[in-house]
């Protein structure tokens, strides 16, 4: 009346592997803080999509970069003014030296920001960083 097949316990299945991560789409928020730099455009695109727009670090550098194109923007137009009105007392080739030291400046300025923010660190441009940071904020 017993039954005289030894008991056999259940094995548990083997475990199954995860199911896959898949990164998100997009860019990364270094990527995009790097990519803000590149005009005002793509700086205005990233503070109005989903989800640069939550991004604290995104959100600084597009508001640098705004910051940095109207600020470079309003000064070449005084220095135009002022070299307009020098020509009368510095020689040509003067202001085209000084001139050309100027956009050399605005490029050092734009490499260091684009690679800062590559590089996912928070480079605060004098005036323009503070007022960078505190409308990131807001």
């Amino acid at each position: 009346m017993s039954d005289p097949t030894p008991f056999e316990p259940v094995q548990p299945p083997p475990p199954q592997p995860p199911p896959p991560v898949y990164a998100q789409p997009g860019l990364s928020d270094s990527a995009a803080g790097a990519l803000a730099y590149f005009t005002f455009i793509p700086a205005l695109i990233f503070l109005l999509v989903e989800p640069y727009n939550r991004s604290p670090n995104v959100r600084f550098h597009a508001w640098q970069s705004i910051l940095l194109s109207i600020t470079a923007f309003v000064i070449n137009i005084l220095l135009g003014i002022c070299f307009g009105i020098a020509l009368f007392f510095l020689p040509f080739f003067m202001q085209t030296i000084l001139w050309r030291l100027i956009e050399l400046a605005w490029l050092i300025v734009w490499i260091l920001c684009v690679i800062n923010a590559y590089n996912g660190k928070r480079f605060k441009l004098p005036v323009i960083g503070p007022l960078a940071e505190k409308q990131a904020r807001g």
